[in-house]
């Protein structure tokens, strides 16, 4: 028995069956030596609603209409909300420089459209918002960010625009300052800055009808997210997205994530010094 069996007396057994659940729909897979880490998680949702094993709680999640409601208690609980400002910078500053001017004439009057994904509480789209605002960009030609997580509690926190001292560990102190005023223990953002968002959704990126109307961006951040997914699960995302996203499309993924074996419409190039997964036309 796990440490969360012992704790709160729920019978164990059916944890494996909800960690292949809680993959199918996420894609979020918990090898068997962090499965106890699963029910340490689902515990308190388990307790809440009343039951006393986890198999109840998966019948919940499986066959109750009730999983409508349930399944966005189990993101929040299943989220790493660490994230911080100017956070693998090189890859949105290759984007700003490089990839945007780039595009900037194939829009036809069209929006140019970046989407993140996830973007826990908002610090990658919002860097990416500070940069393009530094180069001047947003008096030139319409741009949309859009923001997603699976988690509602983090777009919550992302839609409230109030950080800790921690999130701001490595943004540089003039913007800091030019974006963000001390409010208390914590940092309120620029309230222009944080409308420069286009739109904050909640999204499950193995959803198709929640993915595909966000995934047609030019540019896509999905980073550190695959290293919580097996490979069925990378090549299920990377493969709708190659369906999705135009050509040119370009791909972010975080430094410690490769998509070179899954053999996909994308190729891996190095512009302006930083690594990005491009979708070029046949």
């Amino acid at each position: 028995m796990g440490s969360q069996d012992r704790s709160l007396g729920l019978s164990g057994s059916a944890v494996p069956l909800l960690r292949n659940l809680v993959h199918d729909r996420t894609g979020i897979y918990f090898e068997e030596s962090h499965i106890d880490m699963l029910a340490d998680r689902l515990a308190p949702l388990v307790i809440d609603r009343g039951f006393e094993s986890f198999l109840d709680y998966y019948y919940l999640l499986k066959y109750d209409e009730a999983a409508v409601e349930e399944w966005p208690r189990v993101m929040d609980a299943l989220a790493v909300p660490e994230s911080y400002f100017w956070r693998e910078i090189d890859q949105i500053r290759a984007v700003v420089d490089v990839i945007v001017p780039s595009l900037v004439g194939t829009r036809h009057g069209r929006p140019l459209r970046i989407w993140s994904i996830p973007c826990a509480g908002g610090e990658e789209p919002l860097t990416i918002a500070m940069m393009l605002d530094q180069a001047g960009w947003f008096e030139r030609v319409p741009i949309e960010i859009h923001a997603s997580d699976a988690s509602p509690a983090a777009i919550a926190r992302a839609q409230e625009g109030r950080y800790r001292e921690r999130a701001l560990r490595s943004l540089p102190a003039a913007l800091r300052q030019r974006y963000f005023h001390p409010d208390g223990e914590t940092w309120k953002l620029d309230r222009r800055l944080w409308s420069r968002v286009t739109s904050w959704s909640v999204v499950n990126l193995m959803t198709p009808e929640q993915a595909a109307p966000l995934a047609c961006a030019d540019v896509v951040f999905c980073r550190n997210l695959f290293i919580y997914f097996t490979e069925a699960g990378i090549r299920t995302v990377v493969d709708r997205l190659g369906d999705w996203m135009p050509s040119p499309g370009f791909l972010c993924v975080g430094a410690s994530e490769s998509l070179l074996r899954f053999n996909s419409r994308f190729s891996l190039e190095e512009i302006n010094g930083a690594f990005i997964y491009v979708k070029r036309r046949p």
